[in-house]
């Protein structure tokens, strides 16, 4: 088994974005991207962690091993820079549904892929004016596993203390604002808190909130909006964006001068 690239093969192929195979199905199970041996460190990751630190992708992995295969490692496109190659893996991203990766490709949430009709209505939609301290939370992947609430609730990782500051919490799919919800108090994602939703210890290090849905006044105010490009940054990985404070001063003065904070 191949399981790191001569030294000035590595060099040659400078930033790169990757797949891994089951050999079982041909199925691409993740993407990701890299420079050296990067590809091959999931399988000596998943030969080295034991219990609940083994997430999907090194359980996928372990079930291959089991069955007495090897993972395909594929370079998908190589001699990249930084830059081109986080838009490369977040077109991959989009185009293999199923994947066992985390988070979705960088910029994916608003720049990802969507029909036709849903680009004509995210750029006709008027940029949302916050008159309140909102939170914005991308839900593209959750929300069609869970209810819209529960999409939007559960599990971030996020400053709480910052998080409670927040006067409505909107959720966003593809840079469109689509619903919005008042936390009462926000917990940690642990069984207790969020019965049904959390397993085992839950999602040590994240938390989500136990709310209500926004009167009408407050929702005819910001859903079906568009979120104001000075919130969607390119290159942006993070699914949580505040409108007020440091970010959002940032932000204003980057979309004021024409670069990115």
């Amino acid at each position: 088994m191949t399981d790191s690239f001569p030294a000035d093969v590595a060099a040659e192929l400078k930033t790169y974005v990757y797949r891994l195979i089951d050999p079982r199905n041909g199925e691409t199970f993740y993407v990701g991207k890299g420079k050296g041996n990067r590809v091959f460190s999931h399988i000596r990751d998943e030969q080295g962690l034991e219990g609940d630190k083994i997430d999907n992708k090194l359980k996928r992995i372990r079930e291959i091993r089991l069955a007495g295969f090897e993972v395909a490692h594929v370079i998908h496109r190589h001699g990249m820079d930084e830059r081109t190659a986080i838009e490369v893996e977040a077109a991959l991203i989009d185009a293999y549904p199923g994947l066992t990766n985390i988070v979705d490709g960088t910029g994916g949430g608003d720049y990802g892929v969507m029909h036709a009709e849903e680009i004509i209505r995210r750029y006709s939609a008027k940029p949302a004016v916050f008159c309140h301290k909102a939170l914005l939370i991308s839900v593209n992947r959750s929300a069609t596993e869970w209810s819209l609430y529960d999409a939007t609730r559960y599990a971030w990782r996020i400053d709480v203390t910052r998080a409670k500051e927040a006067e409505v919490i909107l959720p966003t799919i593809q840079g469109l604002i689509i619903d919005a919800f008042i936390a009462h108090k926000w917990l940690e994602a642990t069984p207790t808190n969020f019965p049904g939703r959390a397993e085992g210890n839950g999602v040590p290090g994240r938390f989500g909130f136990v709310g209500v849905e926004a009167p009408k006044n407050i929702k005819d105010l910001y859903v079906r909006k568009r979120v104001p490009d000075k919130f969607s940054r390119r290159g942006a990985a993070n699914p949580i964006k505040y409108t007020w404070g440091h970010d959002s001063v940032k932000s204003l003065i980057a979309n004021v001068l024409g670069r990115e904070p």
